[in-house]
């Protein structure tokens, strides 16, 4: 079983998102927290905004590799606008959990300084 495209877009969408890293010579480290709280997307997901929903919403994102690629992709961006400069060789890594009725996506980003 998958999340449907439209619900991975909700989720994203409905985030709050913070990040923080640095650049340590060419190396950038950081990571990239999305926090989605069902009860504020109430309006547009069919299941309870609770702990269970969240819980398996946690762990089909886990599952399904579709999800965490956009994870990535939205990470890396933000690493890159964080950093200031052009990254290359991203190496990411998606954690998904529930915390009560919140999906809490941490995306730890490592990377270096694209030389032009």
């Amino acid at each position: 079983m998958k999340l449907a495209p439209v619900a991975v877009d909700l989720l994203h969408s409905a985030a709050r998102m913070l990040t923080e890293g640095e650049m340590t010579g060419n190396i950038y480290t950081g990571s990239t927290m999305m926090t989605v709280d069902l009860a504020r997307a109430v309006d547009r997901i069919s299941d309870s905004p609770d702990a269970t929903t969240a819980q398996r919403v946690a762990f089909l994102y886990a599952a399904d590799e579709r999800c965490r690629d956009h994870a990535r992709r939205i990470a890396v961006a933000e690493a890159r606008r964080n950093a200031g400069c052009d990254l290359s060789v991203p190496h990411v890594d998606v954690e998904s959990r529930a915390k009560g009725p919140e999906l809490h996506l941490s995306i730890n980003v490592e990377a270096q300084r694209r030389n032009a």
